[in-house]
């Protein structure tokens, strides 16, 4: 059977643009999986994982213009917020090269022989390797900072492991100039090509995560397919980890003070971030809890305001789009649900955006309203009414896992009065980011950032940005009795790399 074509798709027309490449093979798959299986060695050297990373961010932005007019062509984002995203990756990859350079991720630690402890402590030195070839799934919404050159592949580039990375449908064009860029950049380092490979096709997804050489996978999209190449990697004869982010409502939680001091800031910025890219965020609030009350009615007023005037847009494809309709209208139809701006088709090719609402008690217990705690991709969120404190704790108590969650507290309850850390602490056990009196819109690249929280929001415990990211394709080992000429360069007494290390309980800088 000849294998099936990949088109560039134009998301404003639905039409197919040109033909990029075609579906790879399960013979393809292991070709390149076996190609970054060999490359591995090329990236021992952490200067040179250093340098190939800064490189790929230099070559990248060296082919903005080209990349940004690829990337709007595939996905409509617009280029202003290609160009911003464009920078963040690179940023993301020279952030990783500087974690590279440091070494601290590397966590060594040595214990000398230690006859008067209770047991006796043998010579133990321990640091991490890098995990192996890494399989990297990218997502739909950030065709940079989320695929080919993505958080994943920077991180798992940085932890000294080749990747394949399996393209997204919605921009296939761009994953193959990226792969290029980043392929001429380890050239210049002595890294051979195979050090980044790039697979289309669901099939190809597949093969990837059963293939036997690879060891660790990242994954960003939907519940239903990443649950599915998580039970994958799980049920492989030796499984490997799989770090999937699914989906996440993002709740948001309004206090009555709040409402009452700042209404109409609330509301608005609410529809901002609601609507942020066309609700095209994996952080996008879709599940509100705001006040019953004359306050709680001024608040929807100033949304209904501002959610009135942003225009239709297009979302990613077709399918999103078809599905965005579709789930809308299921919720609307709902009793008890009302809709103040309707969310819904808002021409051929875009959707306009909107918000439902709906009273605390419809979510209390389980029902046919189950359907509002669930995601809905793109420009709508819920609005739920709370008569008093223990309607809002029945709602928070159903809520599954997130990536954030969001209070916004009055000027009092934020200097921590009132009921301010009782819901920092009831928001905790929901989510890997609780924000307070903002926007979970924004992802910063930075060190103390976690982006990741309980099920179904991830499939684990860790981070795919920020720096701590690399420690998803690690693992630890430790040498015990080596003498010192067998031992690896970062476990020696005399530190010749000048790692930071725990030496004999002593933090070494």
């Amino acid at each position: 059977m000849a294998a099936a074509p990949v088109w560039s798709v134009d998301p404003r027309t639905g039409k197919q643009r040109e033909q990029v490449a075609v579906e790879a093979t399960a013979q393809e798959v292991d070709a390149a999986v076996r190609a970054a299986h060999g490359a591995r060695g090329a990236l021992t050297d952490r200067s040179v994982r250093a340098a190939f990373l800064r490189s790929a961010a230099e070559r990248l932005e060296a082919a903005r213009d080209q990349l940004v007019e690829a990337a709007d062509a595939e996905t409509a984002l617009g280029p202003v917020r290609l160009t911003g995203e464009l920078a963040r990756t690179c940023y993301q990859l020279r952030a990783f090269a500087g974690i590279v350079d440091e070494g601290a991720f590397l966590d060594v630690v040595i214990n000398h022989p230690d006859d008067t402890a209770t047991p006796p402590v043998p010579d133990l030195r321990r640091y991490k390797v890098p995990l192996g070839v890494v399989a990297v799934y990218s997502a739909s919404n950030f065709p940079f900072a989320f695929s080919v050159a993505g958080g994943d592949t920077a991180s798992a580039l940085a932890a000294g492991c080749p990747v394949v990375v399996k393209a997204h449908p919605d921009h296939p064009g761009l994953s193959e100039l990226v792969a290029k860029v980043l392929r001429t950049a380890a050239a210049e380092h002595g890294i051979p090509g195979g050090v980044v490979g790039l697979v289309h096709g669901f099939t190809a997804g597949v093969e990837l995560i059963k293939h036997p050489l690879v060891s660790a996978a990242g994954f960003t999209g939907s519940v239903r397919g990443g649950r599915a190449l998580f039970d994958a990697a799980a049920a492989r004869p030796v499984p490997i980890p799989f770090h999937g982010e699914l989906g996440s409502l993002n709740p948001v939680l309004v206090t009555e003070a709040a409402a009452a001091e700042r209404a109409e800031a609330i509301g608005a910025g609410l529809a901002g971030s609601m609507t942020l890219g066309v609700g095209q965020f994996c952080v996008k609030p879709g599940l509100v809890l705001a006040p019953a009350s004359d306050a709680g009615d001024r608040l929807l007023k100033s949304l209904t305001d501002a959610v009135s005037d942003v225009d239709s847009g297009v979302l990613l494809d077709h399918r999103m789009r078809d599905n965005f309709v579709a789930g809308v209208a299921e919720r609307a139809g709902l009793p008890g649900v009302e809709s103040p701006v309707t969310p819904g088709a808002g021409g051929e090719h875009t959707v306009s955006p909107g918000f439902l609402t709906v009273p605390a008690a419809r979510l209390a217990e389980e029902g046919a309203h189950d359907l509002l705690l669930e995601e809905c991709f793109g420009p709508v969120t819920v609005v739920v009414r709370y008569a008093d404190e223990d309607e809002a704790k029945a709602v928070l108590s159903r809520l599954p896992g997130n990536l954030t969650a969001t209070v916004q507290l009055s000027t009092e309850e934020a200097a921590g009065e009132g009921r301010g850390p009782e819901l920092l602490a009831e928001l905790t056990p929901l989510a890997g980011r609780v924000l307070v009196n903002g926007w979970p819109t924004g992802v910063a690249v930075a060190p103390a950032q976690h982006h990741g929280g309980p099920y179904p929001a991830t499939t684990s415990t860790s981070t795919s940005v920020g720096g701590t990211a690399i420690e998803r394709w690690l693992r630890p080992v430790a040498y015990q009795g080596a003498p010192e000429a067998l031992l690896p360069a970062e476990l020696k007494d005399d530190n010749p790399l000048g790692l930071p290390r725990r030496f004999n309980g002593r933090l070494e800088r």
